[in-house]
């Protein structure tokens, strides 16, 4: 008896399986059929259409799960960056123009759009990044939402200093303007997020906008546009032009016509992009690489510090810049922490993002998964692979299994440089003064986070770790209310949040004589007496 009912069971977990996968090839096969039938005339958007590129020069993009061809399509060149100007040079007076209230509900229907396309924003995110759909589904297409009805609420709101007579005899008063064309440079890592943040707070500043998305993740970048000529918002208000950095990006980032630039992105590329925008004295907005500590203190909640690493670490397969790559955990906890941490990644389950039981999927390619495996390989030599540190044997996909690294030196290169992937490295400290000297010791200061039930401890963990963002007994959480961006190597600036206004807005001081006398009193400073 008990063998036919494990029988039943076997063949009921079987079943259950084919079904899973049964959906999974669906509901990719539709992704892939709506990405080739929405970008067949095109992969750039400007003024308002789909259109070719003009670079002579062809990209595909790949499903970095399976290696299946998505789309190919012809690259921007400098042309179509002078198009995308032009447009949007075209279309900023009259959006500058527009109320506050006008850009807001431009916005709001925005949001509305996206609201109803979800699914579809869900499934090619995960298309062309390898990203779990239940990742796409549950941060990066409800967050892009939330992000874009924050900004329809924040169009509202741009903030200043009261009017007052500051001086006595006259009345100053702050205006917000806007800058003019912005080119922005965003990542492929978080395609459709990156994106709106960029195209965001621009536009509900005033701004019009040329994005260059990665060519290696264009897809939702151009859905993001058209979804914004859908609902409303003015032709050449969004352009994408898609190509390569060093035909499109450079021409975008040092065009004449272009007031202002934001990057994202890594940190020796974000210092090229500082250079082409200093030749033409552009406003300069950065968010570049990361390494992120991740501090626990002797009197952490064990079990919620050992979850806290594995969602950090592994979140987006590792390619995060603000992902927890390096633990440092006082003594006392160390050996727990470690061996919990690998007993932990042993059980994250590899597969089809379009699986809805995957947890990690693939780096974005195989050029990627092997730049990661190179650097675990190079720490074998000097540190110790406490975990896998291999990719996925027997698959097509660029797939690199959770890694946990110990034993390597603070000066290491797995400590010290951006890894981009599922790598974690930890390490021992024994005073509070040497865990946060070895949280501030590489060059890099965007996201940190610090494990502790001390509220003085945490206090001082916050003061002095030096990064735009310090969680408290949690790490990875982001809102749109709140400001993202870097200390030191990992730029300046700040996305998201009314913060962002500051990058997107000029500020212009106006000064009203209320007097009406003719000779003022300064004047004799220049000509005549008293």
């Amino acid at each position: 008896m008990a063998n036919g009912f494990q029988a039943a069971e076997n063949t009921a977990e079987h079943a259950a399986r084919d079904s899973a996968r049964n959906t999974s090839v669906r509901t990719r096969a539709q992704a892939l059929s709506d990405a080739r039938r929405a970008f067949a005339d095109g992969a750039q958007y400007i003024g308002g259409r789909l259109r070719p590129g003009t670079s002579g020069r062809t990209h595909t993009v790949v499903d970095p799960a399976t290696g299946e061809e998505v789309l190919t399509y012809e690259l921007a060149g400098p042309a179509d960056v002078d198009a995308a100007v032009a447009a949007a040079r075209e279309a900023f007076p009259g959006w500058a123009a527009a109320t506050p209230g006008e850009r807001s509900d431009a916005l709001h229907r925005l949001a509305a759009v996206l609201a109803e396309r979800a699914e579809d924003f869900a499934r090619a995110e995960s298309l062309q990044c390898g990203k779990p759909l239940k990742l796409t589904r549950e941060f990066d297409v409800p967050g892009t939402i939330d992000n874009t009805a924050f900004f329809a609420g924040a169009a509202r709101h741009l903030q200043g200093q009261s009017a007052g007579e500051y001086s006595g005899d006259h009345t100053s008063y702050v205006r917000r303007e806007p800058i003019g064309v912005v080119g922005s440079v965003a990542p492929w890592n978080y395609p459709l997020q990156m994106a709106a943040w960029k195209i965001l707070p621009a536009v509900a500043a005033g701004n019009t906008i040329v994005l260059k998305p990665a060519e290696l993740t264009p897809l939702t970048s151009l859905m993001f546009a058209r979804a914004a000529t859908d609902a409303g918002i003015p032709d050449g208000v969004i352009n994408i032009v898609t190509g390569a950095g060093r035909d499109a990006g450079e021409h975008l980032v040092s065009h004449p016509h272009v007031a202002m630039t934001s990057f994202t992105g890594s940190t020796p590329v974000g210092k090229r992009v500082a250079e082409l925008a200093t030749s033409t004295v552009k406003r300069l907005h950065l968010e570049l690489g990361g390494k992120a500590p991740f501090v626990v203190f002797d009197d952490a909640d064990l079990e919620a510090a050992v979850h806290g690493a594995v969602a950090g670490a592994l979140i987006n397969t590792g390619q995060d810049c603000t992902a927890a790559t390096r633990a440092y955990v006082q003594r006392p906890l160390y050996a727990a922490f470690t061996e919990r941490v690998a007993a932990l990644m042993e059980t994250v389950r590899l597969g089809d993002p379009f699986d809805e039981t995957t947890d990690l999927g693939p780096l974005i390619s195989h050029a990627q998964r092997d730049r990661v495996a190179a650097f675990v390989d190079r720490a074998r030599a000097h540190a110790t692979v406490v975990t896998s540190g291999e990719p996925l044997k027997d698959h097509g996909g660029a797939y690199y299994r959770p890694t946990l690294v110990t034993g390597a030196a603070q000066d290491s290169e797995i400590v010290q440089a951006e890894i981009f992937g599922p790598v974690l490295a930890v390490l021992p400290f024994d005073t509070d003064d040497e865990g946060l000297a070895l949280a501030n010791d590489t060059p890099y200061g965007l996201a940190a986070s610090a494990w502790t039930r001390d509220v003085y401890r945490a206090g001082r963990a916050t003061r002095e770790i030096k990064a735009g963002c310090v969680w408290v007994n949690d790490h990875i959480p982001i809102i749109s209310e709140m400001p993202h961006g870097g200390y030191r190597a990992s730029g300046f600036g700040k996305d998201m949040s009314t913060y962002s206004f500051e990058e997107y807005t000029q500020v212009k001081h106006v000064m009203f004589d209320n007097t009406a006398i003719a000779r003022k009193d300064w004047h004799r400073t220049i000509f005549g007496d008293r």
